[in-house]
């Protein structure tokens, strides 16, 4: 496995503002009695938000508000100019209470890191065309993406008191990866640092798109990152080393942990525990296949090598972590091939395995002893 150098790194931050205060919202809530998950959004914020038919740059013209976190806010507006074309218009509010030449940087950060955006060209992440500037507020503008997020898909399927297939949550996490290892291979390297059932949709034609990218981190060796304005995952899938802020490291590694704890909350219906807390508990987190006996031997190992708590004991790249989720099954191509078949290694890492080969393992000596006395 191959170990990331010290290379420049692009850190996505796909919250795009403080993590205590990040919600979405959709339309068919009452956006005046919000309550955000650390508190309600102050006056000033109120003032912030952009109105319904409110046309910004002369070019989009607000529908509705599709997300709303303690720093802006997404809009899902028309394009004026591309009769038809809807997109995600992301705002960019900076606190005033701020000093002015953190304000200042952080809106040069922000031009560097959406021009790095705007080069972007993946079937598996939304397309940025447009970034912009108004007054005290950065503009981010990407494709609207359609369909249901993968936490959503989850949430219907435990109403029903099922799981969702691990075939079908496999074949989207090919797809997953797929755009991570594009992200990762890029120069310098970005990471999302936000993976999440809530932040990948599957669109109406099958298609897995990573839908919250807000705003890069251009980390040169020994940079700190300035966690008032970048926000750093979400507690259940955020590796231990993301909870550095400023001085945290994290590289490749740290996605892919976040890409194994979206599978687990995807194939087990819980969230997992966070990593502090998994650090702190010497019996760790409760096996996937106790939780959900349909998940094969061979998944249940991959997700917990790329959840472990220590980076270096981690998949080191999300190749690493494909190649042994899903060998060389390939669902665009062998969608009805049988699944991976787990190695020695899988089986023996099951405590009910372990048990069975013991048994088999005294009984072929015990006959062998027979067989020789006799």
């Amino acid at each position: 496995m191959d170990r990331p150098g010290q290379q420049e790194l692009v850190e996505v931050d796909c919250c795009f503002t403080r993590l205590s205060k990040w919600i979405n919202i959709w339309s068919a809530i009452d956006y005046n009695r919000i309550d955000l998950m650390m508190g309600n959004l102050t006056s000033g914020e109120m003032n912030n938000i952009h109105k319904n038919n409110e046309v910004i740059k002369d070019r989009y013209k607000i529908t509705e508000i599709i997300g709303r976190g303690g720093m802006g806010c997404v809009y899902l507006a028309e394009d004026l100019r591309l009769s038809g074309r809807r997109c995600a218009l992301k705002a960019v509010y900076y606190d005033n209470n701020l000093p002015s030449e953190v304000i200042k940087q952080t809106r040069e950060q922000f031009k560097r890191e959406a021009t790095v955006l705007a080069r972007l060209d993946h079937q598996n992440l939304p397309k940025v065309s447009d970034f912009f500037s108004d007054k005290d507020r950065d503009y981010l503008v990407m494709d609207y993406v359609p369909g249901d997020d993968l936490r959503t898909l989850m949430l219907n399927e435990k109403k029903k008191g099922r799981y969702l297939a691990e075939r079908v949550v496999l074949s989207w996490a090919e797809q997953i990866a797929e755009g991570l290892i594009y992200l990762h291979n890029q120069s310098p390297v970005i990471l999302h640092r936000d993976i999440k059932p809530s932040n990948i949709k599957l669109t109406p034609n099958g298609v897995i798109k990573l839908v919250d990218f807000g705003l890069v981190k251009i980390l040169v060796s020994g940079e700190k990152t300035i966690t008032v304005v970048h926000g750093l995952g979400s507690a259940y899938y955020t590796p231990l080393e993301q909870y550095g802020g400023d001085t945290g490291h994290t590289d490749p590694r740290s996605d892919v942990y976040s890409f194994g704890a979206t599978l687990y909350h995807l194939m087990t219906n819980r969230a997992p525990k966070e990593a502090r807390e998994r650090f702190l508990d010497l019996e760790g987190e409760l096996p996937i296949r106790e939780r959900n006996t349909n998940i094969s031997p061979r998944t249940e190992r991959a997700i917990n090598l790329a959840m472990n708590v220590h980076p270096d004991k981690r998949f080191q790249s999300v190749e690493s972590f494909k190649e042994y989720l899903l060998g060389d099954w390939d669902p665009k191509k062998k969608s009805i091939a049988a699944l991976p078949t787990p190695k020695m290694g899988d089986l023996l890492s099951s405590e009910e395995e372990k048990v069975l080969v013991w048994i088999a393992a005294l009984l072929l000596f015990a006959s062998v002893v027979v067989n020789l006395i006799q």
